[in-house]
């Protein structure tokens, strides 16, 4: 098993660090003014433990159909390898939103993808292991859910 499976675990098992990190979250995402040391110091965690955990928790939802998945991933600067990650995406049946490349260095592209995630379209881990499995990506993680 690698350091990126995805797991669907009972609240009551999730570390209460990391169920800190989804309240401060969720007050970041409602509470505009509100500062990340604001938002720690109110669910009672340290910045560090924020910035180390912010982007591997989110609350699930079953409802994700319907929902905005945003990844980011890096991958080998050649001729057809983002059409090879598009084609993933459409044949998983997900709603490509939007692409942001920017401008390749050292032979790497940075690509931001959102995807619309659809009634027919297959399970998120599925499709993320599709992905991750092209050669030619180096990096791939989901930077959230809307």
């Amino acid at each position: 098993m690698d350091d990126d499976s995805f797991f669907i675990v009972k609240k009551r098992a999730v570390p209460e660090v990391l169920l800190k990190v989804v309240e401060a979250k969720r007050l970041l995402d409602s509470e505009r003014a509100m500062t990340v040391q604001e938002a720690t110091e109110q669910v009672d965690i340290s910045r560090s433990s924020f910035y180390k955990y912010k982007d591997d928790i989110f609350p699930f939802h079953d409802n994700t159909r319907g929902r905005t998945l945003t990844f980011m991933l890096q991958l080998d600067d050649k001729p057809g390898l983002l059409s090879n990650v598009l084609g993933i995406l459409a044949n998983a049946k997900a709603n490509v939103l939007t692409i942001h490349q920017a401008i390749p260095t050292g032979g790497i592209a940075s690509i931001t993808l959102s995807v619309e995630i659809q009634p027919e379209t297959e399970d998120t881990e599925t499709m993320m292991r599709h992905l991750e499995a092209v050669e030619g990506i180096h990096y791939l993680k989901i930077l959230g859910f809307e």
